[in-house]
């Protein structure tokens, strides 16, 4: 165990080194390739930043207006049938668009039902085999410059519901 806590704390560092030195060995010159590597990222950063304001708002909007408490009840009933809470289901569908906003839904529950309920169970695991499909489409296939999608939404979607299936098996809710 005390070796995998020296390596994870070693591997950052470790590979900064290797960056390095790789680039003294080439004779580069590897200030300024950091400085543009970093204005390219901060104009890549500028360029998303309205996707991002977006999506926040949309989910700040969904979430205040009770219309995620509504969805709930709504789809609960049919969840029920397939052993997934209903408490669960905003917790999922906001993942799809934001995971800050997903770990905020996370929380209340944990404060509800606790983490090491079956419910904080499920819904922990839930965020780790899940994906947040629309923000990443968004904002890596805008930054990427992609026009056509193809089956990356469906395949994502199938994914995802996957990865919800899995957590309640995992978590023993099924």
């Amino acid at each position: 165990m005390n070796f995998l806590i020296f390596l994870s704390n070693a591997v950052i560092p470790l590979l900064i080194f290797y960056i390095v030195a790789l680039g003294l060995s080439r004779r580069q010159n590897i200030y300024d390739d950091f400085i543009k590597g970093a204005a390219e990222g901060f104009k890549t950063v500028l360029n998303i930043m309205p996707t991002l304001i977006g999506l926040m708002v949309a989910v700040g909007v969904l979430r205040a207006s009770g219309f995620l408490d509504f969805l709930a009840k709504l789809l609960g009933s049919l969840t029920s049938y397939v052993h997934f809470p209903a408490e669960l289901v905003p917790v999922t569908i906001v993942k799809l668009f934001s995971s800050s906003a997903a770990t905020g839904l996370l929380i209340d529950l944990f404060k509800e039902f606790g983490p090491d309920s079956p419910l904080g169970t499920t819904a922990s695991i839930l965020m780790s085999c899940t994906e947040t499909i629309f923000y990443t489409m968004s904002v890596y296939f805008m930054a990427a410059h992609v026009r056509k999608s193809r089956y990356t939404l469906a395949g994502a979607l199938f994914t995802t519901l996957v990865g919800t299936a899995a957590s309640v098996i995992l978590a023993g809710l099924m």
